[in-house]
């Protein structure tokens, strides 16, 4: 059984990023499983440091997207989820390509949910894996 209690497809969640920082990122949503939400976004001059590596925070920024979006997917209507928490572990660096995001729930309850995003290379290779916490927001 499927966690998501909105059917909404990855190009009207994409759209809804319009003129945000996931367009200006370039992260582009790539699909809706039964437990998770996948997207992926360039290593290019918008996302890298002075060192010409993955910047940290271009990483924790589309953990951040892949988890509020997929939180916002898990939620009914009458309800948003905003962020509480998030931390990063930054594992391996990345110079070039895209890196793939994939948000997985830990915990989806009434008030609170938490998501693991694990951020890979083009090879497969974990470079980051991160966790965010969202509140529920009942009433809106």
């Amino acid at each position: 059984m499927s966690q998501w209690k909105r059917t909404l497809s990855t190009e009207q969640l994409q759209q809804a990023g319009r003129n945000t920082l996931v367009e200006h990122l370039g992260i582009e949503l790539e699909s809706i499983g039964e437990t998770t939400l996948t997207g992926t976004m360039p290593v290019d001059q918008r996302t890298v440091q002075p060192y010409g590596l993955l910047h940290g925070g271009a990483s924790v920024a589309l953990a951040e997207s892949l988890g509020s979006l997929a939180g916002h997917l898990a939620t009914s209507e009458g309800e948003m989820v905003v962020g509480l928490e998030i931390n990063a572990n930054h594992l391996k660096s990345v110079r070039a390509g895209k890196v793939r995001g994939v948000a997985s729930p830990l915990h989806l309850g009434r008030r609170t949910q938490v998501w693991e995003i694990r951020i890979s290379d083009e090879g497969g290779t974990l470079v980051c894996i991160s966790r965010i916490t969202l509140a529920v927001v009942h009433g809106v």
